[in-house]
Protein backbone atom coordinates (compact mmCIF):
# COMPACT_ATOMS: atom_id res chain seq x y z
CA UNK A 1 0.00 0.00 0.00
CA UNK A 2 2.35 2.60 1.28
CA UNK A 3 5.34 1.61 -0.86
CA UNK A 4 4.44 4.17 -3.52
CA UNK A 5 3.86 6.92 -0.97
CA UNK A 6 7.08 5.95 0.84
CA UNK A 7 9.05 6.68 -2.31
CA UNK A 8 7.75 10.24 -2.19
CA UNK A 9 9.65 11.00 1.00
CA UNK A 10 6.75 11.14 3.45
CA UNK A 11 7.32 10.37 7.13
CA UNK A 12 6.13 7.18 8.88
CA UNK A 13 3.55 9.24 10.81
CA UNK A 14 2.01 10.58 7.59
CA UNK A 15 2.14 7.15 5.97
CA UNK A 16 0.20 5.85 8.99
CA UNK A 17 -2.48 8.49 8.46
CA UNK A 18 -2.69 7.56 4.78
CA UNK A 19 -3.21 3.93 5.72
CA UNK A 20 -5.98 4.83 8.18
CA UNK A 21 -7.87 6.88 5.58
CA UNK A 22 -7.27 4.16 2.97
CA UNK A 23 -5.24 6.17 0.50
CA UNK A 24 -3.84 3.25 -1.48
CA UNK A 25 -1.81 4.73 -4.34
CA UNK A 26 -0.71 8.29 -5.06
CA UNK A 27 -2.37 9.90 -8.06
CA UNK A 28 -0.13 11.23 -10.88
CA UNK A 29 -0.26 14.81 -9.56
CA UNK A 30 0.65 13.59 -6.07
CA UNK A 31 3.56 11.51 -7.37
CA UNK A 32 4.97 14.46 -9.32
CA UNK A 33 4.18 17.39 -7.01
CA UNK A 34 4.93 16.05 -3.51
CA UNK A 35 8.74 15.60 -3.84
CA UNK A 36 9.53 19.15 -5.11
CA UNK A 37 7.01 20.63 -2.67
CA UNK A 38 8.75 18.80 0.19
CA UNK A 39 12.04 20.30 -0.98
CA UNK A 40 10.61 23.81 -0.64
CA UNK A 41 10.55 24.59 -4.36
CA UNK A 42 7.94 26.81 -6.00
CA UNK A 43 5.60 24.76 -8.14
CA UNK A 44 3.05 25.11 -10.92
CA UNK A 45 0.66 22.17 -11.01
CA UNK A 46 -1.59 21.83 -14.04
CA UNK A 47 -4.21 19.21 -13.24
CA UNK A 48 -7.90 18.75 -13.98
CA UNK A 49 -10.52 18.81 -11.25
CA UNK A 50 -10.68 15.60 -9.23
CA UNK A 51 -7.08 14.44 -9.73
CA UNK A 52 -6.08 14.62 -6.06
CA UNK A 53 -4.29 17.96 -6.13
CA UNK A 54 -5.46 19.00 -2.64
CA UNK A 55 -3.53 16.18 -1.00
CA UNK A 56 -0.62 16.98 -3.33
CA UNK A 57 -0.06 20.27 -1.51
CA UNK A 58 -1.53 19.51 1.93
CA UNK A 59 0.72 16.50 2.63
CA UNK A 60 4.04 18.34 2.08
CA UNK A 61 2.82 21.24 4.22
CA UNK A 62 1.85 18.92 7.07
CA UNK A 63 5.28 17.28 6.84
CA UNK A 64 7.08 20.61 7.07
CA UNK A 65 4.93 22.17 9.79
CA UNK A 66 4.62 19.29 12.26
CA UNK A 67 5.91 20.25 15.71
CA UNK A 68 6.03 23.97 14.95
CA UNK A 69 3.93 26.94 16.10
CA UNK A 70 2.33 29.87 14.32
CA UNK A 71 0.48 30.36 11.05
CA UNK A 72 2.79 28.87 8.44
CA UNK A 73 0.50 27.98 5.54
CA UNK A 74 -2.07 30.01 3.61
CA UNK A 75 -4.36 28.42 1.01
CA UNK A 76 -6.36 30.75 -1.25
CA UNK A 77 -9.28 29.48 -3.34
CA UNK A 78 -11.91 31.34 -5.39
CA UNK A 79 -15.13 30.34 -3.61
CA UNK A 80 -16.51 29.61 -0.18
CA UNK A 81 -17.51 26.14 -1.25
CA UNK A 82 -14.03 25.24 -2.45
CA UNK A 83 -12.43 26.55 0.76
CA UNK A 84 -14.85 24.47 2.82
CA UNK A 85 -14.07 21.47 0.63
CA UNK A 86 -10.32 21.94 1.14
CA UNK A 87 -10.75 22.16 4.90
CA UNK A 88 -11.71 18.48 5.15
CA UNK A 89 -8.46 16.97 3.79
CA UNK A 90 -6.50 19.59 5.75
CA UNK A 91 -8.27 18.43 8.92
CA UNK A 92 -7.85 14.78 7.97
CA UNK A 93 -4.09 15.02 7.50
CA UNK A 94 -3.18 17.74 10.01
CA UNK A 95 -5.14 16.85 13.16
CA UNK A 96 -3.16 13.64 13.86
CA UNK A 97 -0.05 15.86 13.86
CA UNK A 98 -1.62 18.38 16.26
CA UNK A 99 -1.97 21.12 13.62
CA UNK A 100 -5.00 23.43 13.45
CA UNK A 101 -6.74 25.47 10.80
CA UNK A 102 -8.98 28.53 10.41
CA UNK A 103 -11.46 29.03 7.58
CA UNK A 104 -11.88 32.63 6.40
CA UNK A 105 -14.74 33.07 3.92
CA UNK A 106 -17.45 35.56 3.08
CA UNK A 107 -20.96 35.10 4.39
CA UNK A 108 -19.76 34.07 7.85
CA UNK A 109 -19.15 36.00 11.10
CA UNK A 110 -16.02 38.12 10.62
CA UNK A 111 -15.51 38.67 14.35
CA UNK A 112 -15.39 34.91 14.91
CA UNK A 113 -12.82 34.62 12.13
CA UNK A 114 -10.65 37.31 13.76
CA UNK A 115 -10.75 35.35 17.01
CA UNK A 116 -9.80 32.15 15.18
CA UNK A 117 -6.80 33.89 13.62
CA UNK A 118 -5.65 35.19 17.02
CA UNK A 119 -5.05 31.56 18.01
CA UNK A 120 -2.37 31.40 15.25
CA UNK A 121 -3.61 28.22 13.55
CA UNK A 122 -1.03 26.45 11.39
CA UNK A 123 -3.22 26.71 8.30
CA UNK A 124 -5.46 29.55 7.11
CA UNK A 125 -7.84 28.65 4.27
CA UNK A 126 -9.41 31.72 2.69
CA UNK A 127 -11.23 33.38 -0.16
CA UNK A 128 -9.38 36.47 -1.43
CA UNK A 129 -12.15 38.99 -0.76
CA UNK A 130 -12.70 38.16 2.90
CA UNK A 131 -8.98 37.88 3.59
CA UNK A 132 -8.37 41.37 2.16
CA UNK A 133 -11.14 42.69 4.45
CA UNK A 134 -9.32 41.20 7.44
CA UNK A 135 -5.93 42.50 6.32
CA UNK A 136 -7.34 46.02 5.91
CA UNK A 137 -8.99 45.95 9.33
CA UNK A 138 -5.89 44.58 11.05
CA UNK A 139 -7.60 41.29 11.84
CA UNK A 140 -5.06 39.19 9.93
CA UNK A 141 -1.27 39.19 9.66
CA UNK A 142 1.22 36.60 8.43
CA UNK A 143 4.72 37.52 9.65
CA UNK A 144 5.91 33.88 9.80
CA UNK A 145 4.16 32.48 6.75
CA UNK A 146 6.26 29.96 4.81
CA UNK A 147 3.96 28.48 2.16
CA UNK A 148 1.29 30.09 -0.02
CA UNK A 149 -1.03 27.89 -2.10
CA UNK A 150 -3.13 29.32 -4.93
CA UNK A 151 -5.76 26.69 -5.72
CA UNK A 152 -7.73 27.06 -8.98
CA UNK A 153 -5.61 30.08 -9.86
CA UNK A 154 -7.21 30.33 -13.29
CA UNK A 155 -10.63 30.77 -11.72
CA UNK A 156 -9.42 33.38 -9.27
CA UNK A 157 -8.02 35.43 -12.13
CA UNK A 158 -11.10 34.83 -14.32
CA UNK A 159 -13.31 36.06 -11.47
CA UNK A 160 -11.38 39.33 -11.22
CA UNK A 161 -9.47 38.61 -8.01
CA UNK A 162 -6.08 39.84 -9.25
CA UNK A 163 -6.24 43.13 -7.24
CA UNK A 164 -7.06 41.17 -4.07
CA UNK A 165 -4.28 38.67 -4.79
CA UNK A 166 -1.79 41.51 -5.24
CA UNK A 167 -2.89 43.03 -1.92
CA UNK A 168 -2.52 39.70 -0.14
CA UNK A 169 0.90 39.00 -1.65
CA UNK A 170 2.12 42.41 -0.51
CA UNK A 171 1.28 41.40 3.09
CA UNK A 172 3.25 38.13 2.99
CA UNK A 173 6.96 37.51 3.61
CA UNK A 174 8.92 37.71 0.37
CA UNK A 175 10.91 34.61 1.28
CA UNK A 176 8.26 31.93 1.00
CA UNK A 177 7.29 28.93 -1.08
CA UNK A 178 4.43 29.38 -3.56
CA UNK A 179 2.45 26.45 -4.96
CA UNK A 180 0.09 27.35 -7.81
CA UNK A 181 -2.50 24.87 -9.08
CA UNK A 182 -4.69 25.40 -12.11
CA UNK A 183 -6.80 23.26 -14.42
CA UNK A 184 -5.94 25.47 -17.39
CA UNK A 185 -2.81 27.51 -18.10
CA UNK A 186 -3.99 30.56 -19.99
CA UNK A 187 -2.04 33.75 -20.61
CA UNK A 188 -3.18 35.38 -17.34
CA UNK A 189 -2.02 32.44 -15.22
CA UNK A 190 1.27 32.22 -17.08
CA UNK A 191 1.95 35.94 -16.61
CA UNK A 192 1.05 35.78 -12.92
CA UNK A 193 3.32 32.76 -12.39
CA UNK A 194 6.27 34.40 -14.15
CA UNK A 195 5.95 37.51 -11.99
CA UNK A 196 5.28 35.86 -8.64
CA UNK A 197 6.99 32.45 -8.55
CA UNK A 198 10.73 31.80 -8.27
CA UNK A 199 12.11 29.23 -10.72
CA UNK A 200 9.03 27.01 -10.34
CA UNK A 201 8.94 23.31 -11.08
CA UNK A 202 6.16 22.67 -13.58
CA UNK A 203 4.04 19.56 -13.18
CA UNK A 204 1.45 18.93 -15.89
CA UNK A 205 -0.56 15.77 -15.40
CA UNK A 206 -2.89 16.60 -18.27
CA UNK A 207 -2.15 19.08 -21.01
CA UNK A 208 -3.62 22.50 -20.35
CA UNK A 209 -7.21 22.36 -21.54
CA UNK A 210 -7.37 18.56 -21.56
CA UNK A 211 -10.52 17.11 -19.94
CA UNK A 212 -10.44 14.11 -17.67
CA UNK A 213 -9.92 11.10 -19.91
CA UNK A 214 -12.70 8.98 -18.43
CA UNK A 215 -15.43 11.45 -19.37
CA UNK A 216 -17.30 10.18 -22.44
CA UNK A 217 -18.18 13.34 -24.36
CA UNK A 218 -21.21 13.80 -26.59
CA UNK A 219 -22.29 16.84 -28.57
CA UNK A 220 -25.93 17.26 -29.67
CA UNK A 221 -26.67 19.87 -32.36
CA UNK A 222 -30.28 20.94 -31.92
CA UNK A 223 -32.73 23.83 -31.91
CA UNK A 224 -32.94 25.80 -28.67
CA UNK A 225 -36.55 24.75 -28.12
CA UNK A 226 -35.55 21.06 -28.15
CA UNK A 227 -33.25 21.29 -25.14
CA UNK A 228 -35.85 20.46 -22.50
CA UNK A 229 -37.10 17.42 -24.44
CA UNK A 230 -33.54 16.14 -24.89
CA UNK A 231 -32.74 16.67 -21.21
CA UNK A 232 -35.73 14.59 -20.10
CA UNK A 233 -34.88 11.92 -22.68
CA UNK A 234 -31.30 11.54 -21.44
CA UNK A 235 -32.42 11.38 -17.81
CA UNK A 236 -34.97 8.67 -18.63
CA UNK A 237 -32.28 6.41 -20.11
CA UNK A 238 -30.53 5.63 -16.83
CA UNK A 239 -30.58 6.45 -13.13
CA UNK A 240 -27.27 8.30 -12.96
CA UNK A 241 -26.92 11.50 -10.96
CA UNK A 242 -26.91 14.56 -13.22
CA UNK A 243 -25.25 17.94 -12.85
CA UNK A 244 -26.96 20.30 -15.31
CA UNK A 245 -25.17 23.54 -16.23
CA UNK A 246 -27.02 26.61 -17.47
CA UNK A 247 -25.68 30.00 -18.49
CA UNK A 248 -27.96 32.18 -16.35
CA UNK A 249 -29.72 31.95 -13.00
CA UNK A 250 -33.08 32.54 -14.70
CA UNK A 251 -32.47 29.58 -16.96
CA UNK A 252 -31.36 27.48 -13.97
CA UNK A 253 -34.65 28.19 -12.20
CA UNK A 254 -36.63 27.35 -15.34
CA UNK A 255 -34.84 24.02 -15.88
CA UNK A 256 -35.19 23.20 -12.18
CA UNK A 257 -38.98 23.73 -12.36
CA UNK A 258 -39.19 21.58 -15.50
CA UNK A 259 -37.35 18.73 -13.78
CA UNK A 260 -39.61 18.93 -10.75
CA UNK A 261 -42.69 18.86 -12.95
CA UNK A 262 -41.29 15.75 -14.66
CA UNK A 263 -40.93 14.05 -11.27
CA UNK A 264 -37.14 14.32 -10.82
CA UNK A 265 -35.86 15.24 -7.37
CA UNK A 266 -33.66 18.22 -8.05
CA UNK A 267 -32.08 21.28 -6.48
CA UNK A 268 -30.80 24.54 -7.95
CA UNK A 269 -27.58 26.44 -7.30
CA UNK A 270 -26.96 30.04 -8.39
CA UNK A 271 -25.86 33.43 -7.07
CA UNK A 272 -29.30 34.41 -5.74
CA UNK A 273 -29.52 31.43 -3.39
CA UNK A 274 -28.70 32.06 0.25
CA UNK A 275 -25.69 30.40 1.84
CA UNK A 276 -28.01 28.00 3.68
CA UNK A 277 -29.90 27.14 0.48
CA UNK A 278 -26.61 26.53 -1.33
CA UNK A 279 -25.35 24.27 1.46
CA UNK A 280 -28.61 22.28 1.50
CA UNK A 281 -28.54 21.87 -2.28
CA UNK A 282 -24.96 20.62 -2.35
CA UNK A 283 -25.34 18.31 0.63
CA UNK A 284 -28.59 16.90 -0.76
CA UNK A 285 -26.93 16.23 -4.11
CA UNK A 286 -23.88 14.59 -2.50
CA UNK A 287 -26.04 12.41 -0.26
CA UNK A 288 -28.44 11.35 -3.00
CA UNK A 289 -31.50 13.25 -1.80
CA UNK A 290 -31.51 14.96 -5.19
CA UNK A 291 -30.73 13.14 -8.40
CA UNK A 292 -30.25 16.37 -10.35
CA UNK A 293 -28.49 19.60 -9.49
CA UNK A 294 -29.01 22.55 -11.84
CA UNK A 295 -26.24 25.13 -11.52
CA UNK A 296 -24.53 28.11 -13.06
CA UNK A 297 -20.74 28.02 -13.42
CA UNK A 298 -19.93 30.48 -10.66
CA UNK A 299 -22.30 28.79 -8.21
CA UNK A 300 -20.83 25.35 -8.89
CA UNK A 301 -17.20 26.33 -8.39
CA UNK A 302 -15.81 24.32 -5.53
CA UNK A 303 -18.59 21.74 -5.67
CA UNK A 304 -16.97 18.44 -4.73
CA UNK A 305 -18.95 15.35 -5.70
CA UNK A 306 -17.12 12.08 -6.26
CA UNK A 307 -19.51 10.20 -8.52
CA UNK A 308 -21.52 12.46 -10.83
CA UNK A 309 -22.72 10.07 -13.49
CA UNK A 310 -23.75 12.65 -16.08
CA UNK A 311 -22.72 16.26 -16.64
CA UNK A 312 -25.17 17.98 -18.99
CA UNK A 313 -24.25 21.30 -20.57
CA UNK A 314 -27.76 22.57 -21.18
CA UNK A 315 -26.11 25.82 -22.25
CA UNK A 316 -22.53 26.30 -23.33
CA UNK A 317 -20.43 28.26 -20.81
CA UNK A 318 -19.68 31.98 -21.12
CA UNK A 319 -15.95 31.20 -21.05
CA UNK A 320 -14.95 28.28 -23.31
CA UNK A 321 -12.29 27.25 -20.76
CA UNK A 322 -15.09 26.44 -18.30
CA UNK A 323 -16.11 23.49 -20.47
CA UNK A 324 -13.06 21.58 -19.19
CA UNK A 325 -13.96 22.36 -15.57
CA UNK A 326 -17.56 21.27 -16.10
CA UNK A 327 -16.94 17.89 -17.68
CA UNK A 328 -14.11 17.09 -15.27
CA UNK A 329 -16.74 16.67 -12.59
CA UNK A 330 -17.95 13.44 -14.16
CA UNK A 331 -14.53 11.74 -14.10
CA UNK A 332 -13.22 12.43 -10.64
CA UNK A 333 -10.78 10.10 -8.90
CA UNK A 334 -11.45 6.60 -10.31
CA UNK A 335 -14.98 7.32 -11.52
CA UNK A 336 -16.15 7.61 -15.11
CA UNK A 337 -19.20 9.19 -16.63
CA UNK A 338 -20.86 10.95 -19.54
CA UNK A 339 -20.68 14.61 -20.49
CA UNK A 340 -23.47 15.69 -22.85
CA UNK A 341 -23.45 19.13 -24.46
CA UNK A 342 -26.39 20.85 -26.13
CA UNK A 343 -25.42 23.31 -28.88
CA UNK A 344 -27.43 25.32 -31.38
CA UNK A 345 -26.22 26.53 -34.75
CA UNK A 346 -25.46 29.92 -33.22
CA UNK A 347 -23.07 28.18 -30.78
CA UNK A 348 -20.78 26.84 -33.53
CA UNK A 349 -18.02 29.41 -32.89
CA UNK A 350 -17.97 28.60 -29.16
CA UNK A 351 -17.81 24.87 -29.93
CA UNK A 352 -14.90 25.48 -32.30
CA UNK A 353 -13.05 27.43 -29.59
CA UNK A 354 -13.62 24.67 -27.01
CA UNK A 355 -12.31 22.04 -29.42
CA UNK A 356 -9.27 24.18 -30.18
CA UNK A 357 -8.53 24.51 -26.44
CA UNK A 358 -8.89 20.75 -25.95
CA UNK A 359 -7.00 19.90 -29.15
CA UNK A 360 -9.75 17.41 -29.96
CA UNK A 361 -13.19 17.26 -31.54
CA UNK A 362 -16.20 16.49 -29.35
CA UNK A 363 -18.00 13.46 -30.83
CA UNK A 364 -21.30 14.44 -32.48
CA UNK A 365 -24.33 12.34 -31.57
CA UNK A 366 -27.74 12.43 -33.24
CA UNK A 367 -30.62 13.91 -31.27
CA UNK A 368 -32.97 10.98 -30.39
CA UNK A 369 -36.11 12.60 -31.79
CA UNK A 370 -37.84 9.22 -32.27
CA UNK A 371 -37.58 8.39 -28.56
CA UNK A 372 -41.07 8.31 -26.95
CA UNK A 373 -39.92 10.51 -24.05
CA UNK A 374 -38.61 13.12 -26.51
CA UNK A 375 -41.81 13.05 -28.55
CA UNK A 376 -44.01 13.38 -25.48
CA UNK A 377 -42.00 16.33 -24.18
CA UNK A 378 -42.03 17.93 -27.62
CA UNK A 379 -45.80 17.54 -27.87
CA UNK A 380 -46.17 19.36 -24.54
CA UNK A 381 -43.89 22.13 -25.80
CA UNK A 382 -45.92 22.60 -28.98
CA UNK A 383 -49.14 22.75 -26.94
CA UNK A 384 -47.61 25.35 -24.64
CA UNK A 385 -46.58 27.46 -27.64
CA UNK A 386 -50.22 27.63 -28.72
CA UNK A 387 -51.08 28.99 -25.24
CA UNK A 388 -47.74 30.48 -24.20
CA UNK A 389 -48.83 32.36 -21.07
CA UNK A 390 -46.44 34.99 -19.70
CA UNK A 391 -43.27 35.58 -21.74
CA UNK A 392 -40.15 33.78 -20.62
CA UNK A 393 -37.03 35.81 -19.75
CA UNK A 394 -34.70 33.40 -21.48
CA UNK A 395 -36.69 32.51 -24.58
CA UNK A 396 -34.43 32.01 -27.56
CA UNK A 397 -35.53 32.82 -31.10
CA UNK A 398 -38.94 31.09 -30.93
CA UNK A 399 -40.07 29.42 -34.11
CA UNK A 400 -43.41 27.91 -35.02
CA UNK A 401 -42.97 24.18 -34.89
CA UNK A 402 -44.97 21.07 -35.47
CA UNK A 403 -42.13 18.58 -35.96
CA UNK A 404 -39.18 18.32 -33.63
CA UNK A 405 -35.91 19.54 -35.13
CA UNK A 406 -37.42 20.75 -38.37
CA UNK A 407 -34.32 22.89 -39.01
CA UNK A 408 -31.77 21.11 -36.84
CA UNK A 409 -28.75 19.39 -38.33
CA UNK A 410 -27.50 16.15 -36.89
CA UNK A 411 -24.14 14.48 -37.12
CA UNK A 412 -22.92 10.99 -36.40
CA UNK A 413 -24.80 8.08 -34.97
CA UNK A 414 -27.75 8.11 -32.64
CA UNK A 415 -27.01 8.57 -28.95
CA UNK A 416 -28.07 6.51 -26.02
CA UNK A 417 -27.04 3.26 -24.49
Amino acid sequence: MSDSFERLGLSPATLGVLRRVRFSQPTPIQRQAIPPALEGKDLIGCAATGTGKTAAYVLPMVERFTGRKGTLGLVLAPTRELVQQISEPVRLFSEPHGLGQAVVIGGEDMAAQVEALKAHPTFVLATPGRLVDLLESGGAAFPRLEVLVLDEADRMLDMGFQPQLERILSALPRRRQTLLFSATMGADVGRFARERLHRPVRVEVTRSGTPAERAEQRLYILDAQEKSALLLTLLARDEATALVFTRTKERADKVHRALQRAGYKSAVLHADRTQNQRRQAMEGFREGTYRCLVATDIAARGLDVEDVGHVINYDLPHAPEDYVHRIGRTARAQASGVASTFATQRDKDVVATIERIMRAQIPRVAVPREDPVFQEAWTRFVAAQKDPGPPQKDAQSPRPASTPGRHARTHGKRGGK
